[in-house]
């Protein structure tokens, strides 16, 4: 996946753009929305309770999210090891905060986690805890960058 399209700007007192940290987080719920829908629909296709479905789900979306940055850097030229190092510290705060908030909604929201992949609250449930946490994740992302953190990290490497 292409990086530069949302290399951090220059920006006075060590801030962030909007545009620079939307980008960032789009990126990540690229890959977490892979990955969590991918183990949501694995758990209730194959019937398993609520706990290993969300196991399942949250693994998925951080192995989907670190991947298209591990990605990216090993094309770049990196080492395995050092782009995991690198796909670790751009992407952790970002997944974790992404998950935590969608995760909660779908667990708060009346029979979310008894739905089926085939019922409409089911993806209701999902994608709304999507929206949410991509609106929760983009100003963490916004100060990470702003502090040569999260994805500003990721730059380096271009």
């Amino acid at each position: 996946m292409d990086h530069t399209a949302h290399e951090p700007e220059e920006q006075p007192h060590g801030t962030a753009s909007w545009g620079t940290a939307v980008k960032a987080t789009l990126h990540c719920l690229t890959g977490c929305a892979l990955g969590e829908i991918l183990g949501m629909v694995i758990g209730t296709a194959l019937g398993w309770g609520n706990v290993p479905t969300m196991v399942a789900a949250i693994g998925l979306a951080f192995v989907f999210g670190y991947s298209f940055t591990l990605f990216a850097v090993l094309r770049a030229g990196l080492d395995l090891k050092a782009a995991i190092r690198v796909a670790l510290a751009a992407d952790t705060v970002s997944i974790v905060v992404m998950e935590l908030v969608d995760n909660a909604i779908i667990a708060l929201t009346p029979g979310a986690m008894d739905a089926h992949v085939s019922e409409g609250l089911f993806w209701s449930a999902l994608l709304g805890g999507f929206a949410v946490a991509f609106l929760i994740t983009t100003p963490v992302n916004r100060w990470m960058i702003g502090r040569g953190r999260g994805h500003a990290v990721v730059h380096a490497h271009h």
